[in-house]
Formats: structure tokens, sequence, C-alpha cells
């Protein structure tokens, strides 16, 4: 049956010719400075072109103000703005309704009572994703490519779809998708070979991976 996937943190037309060959839903671009996967956002938007059309194309921020919206909107266009931040649902709405676009608000997660922020974003995003919760200290807004319990996940009911994202690979995405009932996946350190560079036959396999999940 199969699950769609999201390869994210794309910077080289190489992984991007790969995830839209391998039939990607989602290419997402990080506009993050501490990321070692941050982008120019005039390179982001020559790298999607051959892109648009065939996947969505996402713009990654964390805390964005007012006028990072508008130059990701302007230069980029993106299909959906993917937050990573401490957005409370009435910013996420504001960002949406300001670019034009929709949202994917991501959530930490490291225990149970952690799923219920989802209720308070539902009406106000297209997407949900749950990733790890980053370590006291890290530095870092998402899950740093280590796996949560993905149990937490088994039977839970939301209004949007969402992702799993978090420590995914192609060797873990099978039991993943069967251990959270997840029926969208996200990956990014898990198709690199280095950090920030990803690897276009890491890209294939996790996206066979996915179709078999």
């Amino acid at each position: 049956m199969g699950v769609l996937a999201k390869i994210c943190g794309v910077s080289t037309p190489e992984a991007i010719a790969e995830a839209v060959a391998g039939g990607a839903g989602w290419l997402g671009f990080a506009f993050i400075a501490a990321s070692t996967r941050n982008i120019d956002h005039q390179a982001a938007h020559q790298l999607a072109q051959p892109a648009r059309g065939k996947v969505k194309v996402v713009a990654l921020a964390v805390n964005p103000s007012d006028a990072e919206i508008d130059r990701i909107a302007q230069i980029l266009a993106p299909d959906l703005i993917q937050l990573h931040g401490a957005e409370t649902p009435a910013r996420a709405r504001a960002i949406g309704q300001r670019a034009g676009v929709g949202i994917i608000k991501a959530l930490p997660v490291s225990e149970a009572a952690d799923l219920a922020a989802a209720a308070d974003y539902e009406s106000v995003v297209e997407h949900l994703m749950f990733d790890a919760r980053p370590a006291k200290g890290a530095g870092v807004t998402g899950g740093g490519g280590q796996p949560f319990d993905w149990t937490l996940l088994a039977g839970r009911r939301f209004q949007k779809p969402w992702f799993l994202a978090g420590g995914l690979n192609p060797w873990n995405l099978a039991e993943a998708v069967r251990q959270s009932g997840a029926p969208l996946i996200d990956v990014s350190s898990g198709v690199e070979r280095g950090p920030g560079l990803k690897d276009p036959a890491l890209i294939r396999a996790f996206l066979d991976a996915a179709k078999r999940a």
C-alpha cells in the first residue's frame, strides 16, 4: 500500500531530481540559520523550479518574523510553510494567511502528554508533524535525527493528516509506520551522507521503502 514521503532539507539539483523521480510528495527547503541545511531564498527558488507541479514545495522556518514570511512568499512562493518554533495557533494562522499558503506545524514529542498540543492546532493547519523532542541545550528545534517512541501514536486519530518525523531512514521506515500508523513520513538526516548533504542513493532507497511500507 505504501505511505507518502517528504524529503526535507534539500539543497542540490541531484537530490531534488531523485526525490521527484522516486515519487516524493513534498520537498522541504530550510530557512533556518542554525541548520546545516540552511539555504538562500533565491537558491531555493531556482532549485525548486524543475519540481513545480510534481511535488509540493515546503519552506521551513522557526519563529519567523513577518518580514521573513514575506521574503519566503515572494521569492520561493511555497505551497506550504512548516513551522518548527514556539508559534502559537494564532501565530500559525496569521503566518498562513499572510503568505497565502497552508501550514505544517511540527510538534515535539517525548511522552504521550505531548500529543495533546495537536488539538490546539488542528483548526489552523493543513498538516501536523510529530518530531522527537530535542535534548535540553541541544540548540535545535527538531529531533536532530533521533526517533521517539513510535507506539505513542498507535491508534491515535487526528483531524488533519500528519507526518511522522525524527530518526527515520530506509531501514527503520517500515517498522516506524507499523508501530505508529503514520500516514505520512518525513526524512532529513536519514538520507544524508554527511551533515546537510543529501545522498541520492539513500533518497531512492527511502522512497522505495515508503512504497512498500
